[in-house]
């Protein structure tokens, strides 16, 4: 990945230059999940990863908004005019909360298996501690081939739910992201919306998708084959290309 910035109180990632695409991750996400769409876009975009602030904010203001109000100050800090938001898993989510507070400064929604209306977090249950062979049962649920929970993914996962200030955090943000439903807000977003599913997602089922495609009113929906939950690491190339192609409709 590209080296790590430095603005105040914000860190990111940044490559290239044109019309601004942040990429927003997801609860258990890392900036390498982002690696093959930044490569791709960043020769016509200025491609952003923000770190989003997950295990650092107060527990009290650990949920949905407080993530979509550091967004805005991250945008406002970076000067950036109307930008185009990518959001996966939790970081749909992010990216539905900040449409609802600034319509204007959004020019396009990009979403995939993103929460928001339901999601299954955990496969339904608490992340057990300690127990390694759990957890890589939780990271093989997100993709459709389990080759892709590699041991760095299960280690990173499993590193989190054994740190009790970030497994508070998440469970926090889990428990926000449930109680935060979109379902009111849908029909007034007023933008053009990707949605790129895969179509064996189980955290966020297909049906998640087509009310999204449903209540969207300027929607699309693209599905992809043989694909779970994180569709932009699981099958790279089909999803940049069915984005580039959504796009260059735009620019």
């Amino acid at each position: 990945m590209e080296e790590i910035k430095k603005n105040g109180k914000f860190e990111y990632v940044e490559k290239g230059e044109g019309p601004v695409i942040i990429l927003l991750h997801g609860l258990f996400g890392a900036l390498s999940n982002f690696k093959d769409v930044m490569n791709h876009f960043s020769g016509k975009y200025k491609v952003v990863i923000p770190l989003m602030p997950i295990y650092t904010l107060p527990v009290l203001n650990t949920n949905v908004k407080s993530l979509a109000k550091f967004i805005n100050e991250f945008i406002e800090k970076q000067g950036y005019d109307k930008v185009n938001l990518l959001g996966n898993s939790l970081g749909g989510h992010v990216a539905l909360v900040y449409m609802t507070l600034h319509p204007k400064k959004v020019q396009s929604l990009i979403l995939t298996g993103s929460s928001g209306l339901y999601e299954n977090a955990m496969g339904g249950s608490f992340p057990r501690k300690g127990d390694m062979s759990y957890i890589r049962e939780k990271v093989e649920v997100t993709f459709y081939d389990p080759k892709h929970a590699t041991d760095d993914l299960v280690k990173e996962c499993f590193d989190l739910v054994n740190d009790k200030s970030k497994l508070i955090r998440i469970l926090s943000l889990a428990k926000s992201a449930i109680r935060h439903n979109m379902q009111k807000d849908l029909p007034k977003m007023n933008v053009p919306s990707c949605l790129i599913w895969g179509k064996n997602d189980t955290i966020t089922p297909p049906e998640v998708a087509e009310e999204f495609h449903d209540k969207l009113p300027d929607s699309e929906l693209f599905w992809i084959d043989k694909c779970g939950h994180a569709a932009m690491m699981e099958q790279p190339k089909e999803f940049n290309s069915i984005l580039e192609k959504w796009l260059d409709k735009r620019f």
